[in-house]
């Protein structure tokens, strides 16, 4: 058994990744099982088969919200919430979604711009603190960085919402989202489409960000499914170090493929790590790569419809807004938020033949708006 060499790549970031990460920087490495091609899963395997049947599940778009029970209380109006901003643009989709639901419940949201630097964590939790605000929502920040200010805010009785961090519950965070057990079923989607795709006998290149620790646990998933499915199957794992962020990541994938021209799929823990890459594949006349991707985005699903990338995972952002609205609609009405962080959030494998649009961020549950206000008695 062979191993490949160190390589490591760059580009840039997602609202799922804690600012935790900016502390240190990871160094880069990579990590190979090899095999040869011939000792691949054969077609009808077990794998195989469990890899397909896997894929069908996530493949189907969810039809509705897994939160069915009413708030059942009038929901008082007047509320004051500041969302704090991570510094990237899903953050950013994300704030503006749920801004659209408090809008429903007649609520104010004032949304709090970071540099996703602790520093400029730390200053807008400050600044939530001198607000006294009903609420305080935030995306992607563990709480080491803002132990200090969560601490003033469990004291004064203002709940914290958290989403896509490496974290856990209690201690002053009310809701957290997308946590690390959320995220696990990420990677074995993303595994089921290389494994269905390549009939069980893929060679396959995982780039990720190790120091973005909620990542982990799809990394983990995704090696632990693949090696399952797909026994004797090639896979290298990348790691993308912070300090090659936003730089040089189309070239970077180029360069390896270059090397390892027996890659057949790739990988990419963040969608937002392609953007650019098939452009670049198509200049080097690297061919016959088959690309998937972990949280989609806009750019990614116009690669989908346009066949320059096969598949990605979609993020349930929409959903994951409103839930948070329904969270807090039940907290000012005394009741717990339990019924909302036992609930799944949805999840969608897609590809071209079932992506709802490539215009932008698209819900995954189509008329999740309609479903959630009938739980607030607003239809």
């Amino acid at each position: 058994m062979s191993s490949r060499p160190r390589h490591a790549v760059r580009r840039t970031l997602t609202a799922i990744v804690p600012v935790a990460s900016l502390l240190t920087l990871a160094a880069c490495g990579s990590g190979a099982t090899t095999a040869d091609s011939t000792q691949a899963a054969a077609p009808g395997s077990p794998g195989l088969t469990a890899a397909r049947a896997a894929l069908a599940t996530f493949s189907e778009r969810p039809a509705a919200i897994s939160v069915t029970q009413p708030v059942g209380k009038p929901i008082p109006r007047g509320k004051k919430i500041d969302f704090i901003l991570c510094g990237v643009q899903s953050c950013k989709d994300l704030a503006d979604f749920f801004t659209e639901a408090a809008g429903e419940l007649g609520w104010q949201v004032k949304q709090i711009a970071t540099q996703g630097t602790p520093e400029s964590v730390q200053a807008a939790y400050e600044q939530a603190l001198r607000d006294k605000p009903d609420a305080v929502i935030a995306s992607g920040f563990p709480r080491a960085v803002y132990a200090k200010q969560l601490a003033q805010l469990k004291a004064a009785d203002i709940p914290v919402i958290q989403s896509n961090a490496d974290d856990v519950l209690g201690d002053g965070i009310s809701l957290l989202k997308n946590g690390p057990e959320d995220v696990a079923v990420q990677g074995e989607m993303l595994a089921s489409w290389v494994v269905a795709n390549s009939g069980a006998k893929a060679d396959t290149v995982y780039f990720d960000l190790p120091a973005y620790t909620i990542l982990k646990p799809v990394k983990d998933s995704f090696a632990t499914k693949y090696k399952e499915w797909c026994a004797g199957c090639g896979l290298d794992n990348v790691d993308v170090p912070i300090t090659s962020v936003g730089k040089d990541m189309p070239d970077r994938v180029v360069s390896y493929l270059r090397s390892h021209p027996k890659v057949t799929h790739v990988v990419f823990s963040l969608g937002l790590l392609n953007v650019g890459v098939p452009a670049a594949l198509k200049t080097a006349g690297v061919t016959g790569k088959h690309i998937v991707v972990n949280v989609g985005d806009a750019q990614n699903y116009q690669y989908i419809q346009s066949g320059l990338t096969d598949g990605a995972m979609a993020l349930n952002s929409h959903e994951t807004a409103w839930l948070q609205a329904d969270a807090l609609a039940r907290h000012f009405t005394g009741q717990p938020m339990d019924v909302d962080q036992q609930a799944a959030l949805p999840n969608m494998l897609v590809t071209k033949d079932n992506l709802p649009s490539a215009d932008g961020d698209f819900p995954i549950v189509e008329d999740y708006q309609k479903q959630f206000k009938a739980l607030w008695g607003l239809s």
